[in-house]
């Protein structure tokens, strides 16, 4: 069940991401994080995310961290 919820906030990401017209390499770089953290998010098995990293990569994309978590 747990992983159901970061595959929708990795689609959510992506989506908000490719609106931004944005890489994944350059979202990594405003987020402070790595390009492969990005890329396993965005993946079909992506990792738990920590608020600290979904707050850090919703202030790249712009948009508040609860629009991340709006499914």
């Amino acid at each position: 069940m747990n992983n159901l919820i970061n595959i929708k906030v990795g689609r959510i990401i992506k989506k908000a991401r490719q609106q931004e017209g944005i890489t994944q390499e350059k979202l990594a770089e405003l987020a402070k994080t790595s390009y492969k953290y990005i890329q396993r998010i965005e993946g079909k098995t992506p990792p738990d995310l920590r608020l600290s990293s979904l707050e850090k990569i919703a202030k790249a994309l712009k948009i508040s961290p609860a629009k991340l978590l709006d499914f």
